[in-house]
């Protein structure tokens, strides 16, 4: 800028060709609509809630993102150490730079045993977003409800002794699913979205959930129908794609959410390699309250690799053999 001393109306001239030089920048599909097709990863580095650290923090300083992003390459692609999952890495990494109040929060790698090291992580994407959590403004998703205390604390026992049955494991240890939507990152996070004038499919990497967003105004079927993925009509909002998908199984997303479960999806064009992905969490038997989301999506010239895990799988025999067996001998008094 040459000046500081602008006009209001020569600010909106302004404002109004850079917002126009955008929208043609967006790559257009033959019937005008922004073009989202093609293969997406989601390896943001950014929490999905707000450490306790930052907890008066929106955002970092752009010379914290760099020794962030720097002691992470460091760190996680130089060698074999601990790996670091999802919101994992964020933490490890800042805890490495400054420390922690709650001690060590992650140690995944055991080479005697071949546990997961570093060599699983992708390449993560750092911004000065300290949570991926735009609503409430503290960052944080809101208290969960007495019914997910009381799941989690089932679940929690079910875990610590000998498996009763496959109802027992994670619905991810079964090959089920991963949740829907899936909103991890770092691990098999990509996406493969085929765009038409009629409908939307968004497949994910990690167990090939395809997800279709219908565009042809057919509401929503009865209470009655219930799918791990939901049910998803979509519009345009200009350029925007609104989903909004229902009629979700119990603990479909998050391994937590009721049937009451409602999620409004917001996909929009940041730039010709930046998707925006916005999610609003409504589920009054879950949340307290609702809540949202931001996800950038980085356009990938990889393709989604094979993810073989079916349910029934060679592991989850193994488990329940297992719990058999140790009931055979504590039956046997040994």
């Amino acid at each position: 800028m040459t000046t500081r001393f602008v006009s209001c109306f020569t600010i909106s001239l302004m404002a109004m060709a850079v917002s126009a030089q955008a929208q043609n920048k967006v790559p257009r599909t033959p019937d005008g609509h922004p073009d989202f097709h093609g293969f997406w990863a989601n390896n943001i580095a950014t929490p999905l809630q707000r450490p306790a650290e930052l907890a008066n923090r929106a955002r970092l300083t752009d010379a914290e993102v760099v020794a962030l992003r720097n002691k992470a390459k460091e760190t996680y692609l130089s060698g074999k150490v601990d790996a670091a999952f999802g919101d994992g890495i964020f933490l490890a990494v800042w805890d490495s730079l400054y420390g922690s109040k709650t001690g060590k929060r992650f140690e995944s790698f055991e080479p005697s045993t071949g546990d997961y090291s570093s060599e699983w992580n992708d390449q993560r994407v750092w911004d000065n977003r300290t949570s991926l959590v735009i609503e409430p403004a503290d960052g944080r998703t809101p208290p969960v409800t007495a019914r997910v205390t009381e799941m989690r604390e089932a679940a929690f026992k079910a875990l610590r002794r000998p498996a009763w049955g496959p109802e027992d494991r994670p619905l991810g240890e079964r090959c089920i699913s991963s949740g829907s939507p899936r909103v991890g990152a770092g691990y098999q996070s990509y996406f493969q979205i085929v765009e038409t004038p009629a409908a939307f499919m968004v497949m994910t990497e990690m167990f090939h959930d395809a997800r279709v967003f219908r565009l042809d105004g057919v509401p929503h079927p009865g209470a009655r129908v219930r799918e791990w993925l939901g049910d998803s009509i979509a519009h345009w909002e200009g350029d925007t794609l609104v989903v909004d998908s229902t009629n979700y199984k119990d603990r479909a997303f998050q391994g937590v959410s009721s049937e009451k479960l409602h999620i409004t999806e917001r996909y929009s064009l940041q730039d010709a390699e930046t998707l925006r992905w916005e999610l609003r969490i409504d589920d009054p038997d879950t949340w307290t309250k609702p809540w949202t989301m931001m996800i950038p999506l980085q356009r990938s010239n990889e393709p989604v690799f094979e993810y073989a895990c079916h349910e029934g799988n060679i592991g989850l025999r193994g488990i329940l053999a297992g719990a058999r067996a140790d009931e055979a001998k504590m039956a046997d008094g040994k």
